[in-house]
């Protein structure tokens, strides 16, 4: 089936206290247990505490940017136990913490002023064992307990007075006024790699003296690192980046600096506890990848059995799902962007279509399609250099939305055409077969090795390879029967 586009559409790119029990002697002791008035909880502890109250107010944006809460009680207690063990041993007995789970895939970890720290599920699934965690954790509740936030703050702010000083001193000079911004920069970007110095040995001082192995962190630094360059060479989907070496950049120096600082408490694979069999039965079942929610990328296909619908990308595409917005990059710079919206009170497609949130649309382009009996629209627009073809599609209270974009206005069809006749209703064996992939805990057998284990996986790239970074294996690694590994699995 062909679909006429006149013209072309618009740039999409333009886009978590342990409380232990005592018993009283005595056999005429009756208990009398009600509820506290002042719960040990962590939101009473930080009654009155500013910082934390200023990161209460900030927490629905955060959940809102990262997926939501992860809400899995098995994952969270584990998560606790970890945080429960470092808060024992914490530089500052005074301040509380609250760790939240985000459900998100990429690979991160942040806190805020007052105790509130965020670690994404795609970080602890990359990670091996509960040191890892621990580092990481270690390391952001040392952010807080040295008010990093507040020291990076005020230096931003200095840096920002001395530009103001030089700019109204030399209002016409403008070379010295950029040459002044760049070296505040440049001391600024210093200011950070030394707190994140200082957070990392505060935090493997933390988890050595709670009893966790302190090489754990320069391991998972270095995992970071090897996952990063992983997705570099474009053998994964970007959803899962590492943002975390965004803002903690791994180096070698740093690595060796933390097994420096770890060598304090004694010989490497000599101290400290791993964690490695309890975790991974802490995170056996976890979410991997995109939520659901968005759909199921499977090779070049979105899956949508929420809504019962599928489509492909054609060939030559490369698609990544960004927990529900799909861009997929062609051939010659061409690109397709996906997402849905609710289909609350939209009524005729056309008119949605010409209703202004397309920039550059030709309205005489729009008209009215069916799509294997799914009610649609398509339309044209141009911006500059580039072409459009826009498509939206009804399906079950969705409104799917395509924009494809092209630098040649006839390069059009050729893509919105194969990717329009892809689009179908799922029949209900496929809609029982499309499922999200998981961490999977598998223990080897007596003939297994990374090879046959890594073949357990489905839904990624490169399974052998990102057996071995997701288990923290180096090359060559021998398996030992009886041995649990993570695998990633929708079955």
């Amino acid at each position: 089936m062909n679909y006429n586009f006149p013209k072309g559409a618009p740039p999409f790119w333009l886009l978590i206290l342990m409380l232990s029990g005592c018993t009283i002697p005595g056999d005429a002791y009756e208990p009398q247990i009600g509820p506290s008035q002042t719960p040990a909880i962590v939101s009473e502890v930080q009654k009155g505490n500013t910082d934390a109250e200023l990161a209460a107010r900030q927490r629905p944006e955060i959940l809102a940017r990262f997926g939501g809460e992860y809400k899995d009680a098995k994952t969270e207690r584990l998560v606790a136990r970890i945080e429960g063990a470092l808060t024992a041993v914490d530089e500052n007995p005074q301040q509380s913490f609250r760790v939240t789970i985000l459900d998100s895939p990429t690979i991160n970890a942040f806190a805020f002023p007052g105790g509130y720290l965020y670690v994404t599920r795609g970080l602890l699934a990359l990670a091996s064992d509960a040191s890892e965690v621990a580092a990481v954790l270690g390391h952001e509740m040392a952010h807080v307990t040295e008010n990093h936030g507040y020291q990076r703050a005020q230096q931003a702010e200095t840096e920002e007075i001395a530009d103001q000083v030089v700019a109204h001193l030399f209002p016409n000079d403008r070379v010295n006024e950029l040459a002044t911004r760049a070296k505040g920069k440049m001391r600024l970007a210093a200011f950070s790699r030394l707190q994140e110095v200082q957070a990392d040995e505060i935090g493997i001082r933390t988890i050595g003296e709670a009893g966790y192995d302190p090489y754990a962190a320069a391991d998972f630094l270095t995992t970071m690192q090897t996952y990063n360059d992983f997705l570099s060479g474009g053998t994964s989907s970007s959803t899962q980046a590492v943002d975390f070496l965004a803002d903690h950049p791994s180096t070698p120096q740093r690595v060796a600096l933390a097994r420096d600082r770890a060598s304090a408490f004694g010989q490497e694979g000599k101290v400290g506890e791993r964690g490695h069999d309890y975790y991974l039965n802490g995170i056996d079942g976890m979410l991997y990848g995109p939520s659901p929610d968005g759909g199921l990328l499977r090779d070049n296909t979105l899956l949508l059995p929420q809504i019962g619908i599928r489509f492909a990308f054609p060939a030559g595409f490369t698609a990544e799902n960004d927990n529900g917005v799909v861009q997929a990059g062609g051939p010659q710079d061409s690109a397709i962007r996906y997402d849905s919206i609710s289909d609350d009170g939209i009524g005729s497609l056309s008119d949605y279509l010409s209703s202004g949130w397309v920039t550059g649309l030709d309205k005489e382009s729009v008209h009215q399609v069916s799509f294997q009996g799914l009610e649609g629209a398509v339309a044209s627009a141009a911006s500059d250099q580039w072409f459009f073809d826009v498509v939206v599609v009804r399906a079950n209270k969705k409104i799917l939305r395509f924009i494809v974009a092209a630098q040649k206005r006839d390069a059009l069809a050729s893509i919105t055409t194969p990717l329009c006749d892809s689009i179908r209703k799922m029949t209900d064996a496929e809609i029982n077969d499309a499922k999200p992939t998981r961490i999977r805990v598998i223990t080897a057998g007596p003939n297994d090795s990374v090879d046959t284990l890594a073949s357990r996986m489905d839904g990624v790239a490169s399974p052998v390879e990102m057996f071995q970074i997701i288990n923290g294996l180096p090359d060559g690694y021998a398996v030992h029967p009886g041995e649990l590994f993570k695998i990633i699995s929708s079955r």
